[in-house]
């Protein structure tokens, strides 16, 4: 059961390894790929195409560290795609915009997917250590508890990561279809924006296929250590 494990485990591990290196290879290839809108005017426009004037547009510090924040009401652009007037800063622009549209229009997984971030956010802090524990004690009757403790805390990460894909997916494709529509992009670049976008949601799949191999070794030491 380990070795098949760390099997997995190694696969997922170059699988992400590869993911990582590959969507940094497009992002980097469709920054050289010019348009006439900076991420900033983007998302601009996309959230006034969409009736959207009460989310507010940021500049960040990082790579890659874009995101929406619906407490906030928030698009928050790294500074390279905020400036940056090319197809890969207008896909990553619209992409969060995305996420905003999803949410003024109660878009059902973002909204169980935000409802699930303050429970998430406490198993993510204390599973590591309660599952420690648990394995440290398997086989008696507290270790089993803490355990069972600890997959039920990992097993709310996992649906987490499973609920992520569709916001993602759904959000990307929002994003593709808007920037044709609204002529940001021709047909040759809309590719390139859905490439790209294809290739940020590999790095989903594999952060769901990971939790869950996690999860199903820590099921499986459970009955293994109870039946002890």
């Amino acid at each position: 059961m380990t070795i098949l494990y760390w099997i997995v485990f190694i696969g997922i591990a170059i699988a992400s390894w590869v993911v990582s290196s590959r969507l940094d290879s497009k992002f980097k290839k469709y920054a050289q790929e010019p348009l006439r809108l900076t991420g900033r005017e983007v998302a601009e426009k996309m959230l006034r195409d969409n009736g959207i004037y009460d989310v507010k547009i940021t500049s960040i510090k990082g790579q890659l560290t874009d995101h929406y924040n619906p407490a906030t009401k928030t698009v928050n652009l790294s500074e390279d795609v905020y400036n940056g007037a090319n197809v890969a800063s207008a896909a990553v622009a619209a992409h969060e915009c995305g996420h905003a549209v999803q949410h003024a229009t109660d878009y059902s997984p973002l909204s169980l997917r935000s409802a699930l971030v303050p429970v998430v956010s406490f198993s993510s802090r204390w599973v590591t250590w309660i599952i420690l524990i648990g394995l440290l004690l398997l086989g008696t009757g507290a270790g089993n508890v803490m355990l069972l403790i600890g997959i039920a805390l990992y097993a709310i990460i996992t649906v987490f990561s499973l609920i992520t894909l569709p916001v993602e997916v759904n959000a990307s494709q929002r994003a593709v279809n808007w920037l044709q529509e609204a002529g940001i992009t021709d047909n040759h670049t809309t590719q390139m924006a859905s490439d790209a976008l294809h290739s940020a949601a590999y790095t989903y799949v594999v952060a769901a296929l990971s939790a869950l191999a996690t999860l199903f070794y820590y099921i499986l030491l459970f009955l293994g250590g109870s039946r002890d």
